[in-house]
């Protein structure tokens, strides 16, 4: 059933070819405008622009459609696989640990997150070496892209994936945070399990979720917003 639901999701909607892709770029940039014309303080700033930067992620594989289906080069699909594959595997992990520690608002909460954005800073270096140094392939399979390299697919890897992008939320003194922390570790979960091996192509119904529960939230409480940074130690 799970394997049901995830291809009526991402193959008719976004998976399936460039345009799909390219009109589902849009919407997410337009979601991420949004979010970002919410933000109230630069703290905020960073977590508020993850659906943007999920925008261009997904706009990213467009391009290494384009290459698969032979628009445009190999070489074109080759080096836009990379870039995919540093953002979802490297930057993100990496870019969600600290927004969420400069979104929070105690020194406390802060420094409870450093060692998820250690972590996350980690698999970043690991990902660009990875890139450089071990050859990768980009291929359709069953509807998806599939990103293979000899360096990442390793279960030790996906754990320590799953720690830096979820633990920070759990840790969280903002609700919306460890509401967003359960939605964020069942879709990893979900897509590791019924189609690992497009893992990284499948980001595609993670960003649409995640960043309407991060539109959401910024909208409903801007009224609360923002958290007292300055007086919070």
């Amino acid at each position: 059933m799970m394997a049901i639901l995830l291809d009526f999701w991402c193959v008719p909607i976004m998976c399936f070819s460039a345009t799909a892709i390219f009109v589902g770029s849009g919407v997410l940039g337009g979601l991420g405008v949004a979010t970002l014309l919410q933000v109230k303080h630069r703290r905020e700033m960073l977590f508020a622009a993850l659906p943007t930067l999920f925008a261009l992620h997904q706009f990213t594989e467009g391009f290494v459609w384009l290459g698969l289906d032979g628009i445009l080069s190999k070489q074109v699909a080759h080096n836009m696989g990379a870039a995919f594959m540093l953002y979802a595997q490297g930057l993100l992990p990496f870019l969600m640990p600290l927004g969420v520690m400069l979104f929070e608002p105690t020194r406390g909460r802060r420094r409870a997150m450093m060692p998820f954005v250690v972590i996350g800073g980690l698999l970043t270096l690991y990902v660009l070496w990875a890139l450089t140094a071990v050859p990768f392939e980009v291929s359709v399979r069953g509807n998806s892209i599939a990103y293979m390299d000899g360096a990442t697919n390793f279960t030790v890897v996906g754990l320590f994936y799953v720690v830096a992008t979820c633990g920070p939320l759990f840790f969280s003194k903002v609700r919306m945070m460890v509401a967003f922390g359960v939605a964020n570790l069942l879709i990893l979960l979900a897509v590791m399990a019924v189609k690992r091996y497009a893992f990284t192509s499948l980001w595609c119904a993670y960003a649409a979720v995640a960043s309407v529960m991060i539109l959401l939230y910024f909208w409903r409480s801007r009224g609360q917003r923002p958290l007292p940074y300055e007086e919070a130690n």
